[in-house]
């Protein structure tokens, strides 16, 4: 072989050689975004569980507090109207029997 084919074979054995290196850093690259990508995935999978049962803890209290606040209104309307029906029988004469103890 002559020095210039030599050198032209060598030349291009290391051209193949680049190549095959970046092909491995491009197959590694895209394990890399695929395994990230399935990690994603099953994280956010996680995510959406947490996030459910968050929402369903938030509408039970939601549901609670507003149980709450009805029959504190209800309350507040039952009081509101036994004074009334007190003012009205007080002006016709007539009481609530109330016993004391």
């Amino acid at each position: 072989m002559s020095g210039g084919k030599a050198t032209k074979v060598e030349e291009s054995f290391q051209r193949v050689l680049g190549f095959k290196k970046m092909a491995d850093r491009w197959q590694n690259s895209h394990n890399h975004c695929v395994w990230q990508t399935t990690l994603g995935q099953r994280r956010n999978l996680y995510a959406a569980l947490r996030t459910q049962d968050t929402r369903g803890q938030e509408l039970a209290l939601a549901d609670k507090q507003l149980l709450m606040a009805r029959r504190a209104a209800l309350h507040q309307l039952l009081e509101q109207e036994h004074r009334q029906y007190q003012q009205e029988l007080n002006l016709t004469g007539r009481a609530f029997y109330v016993e004391r103890l």
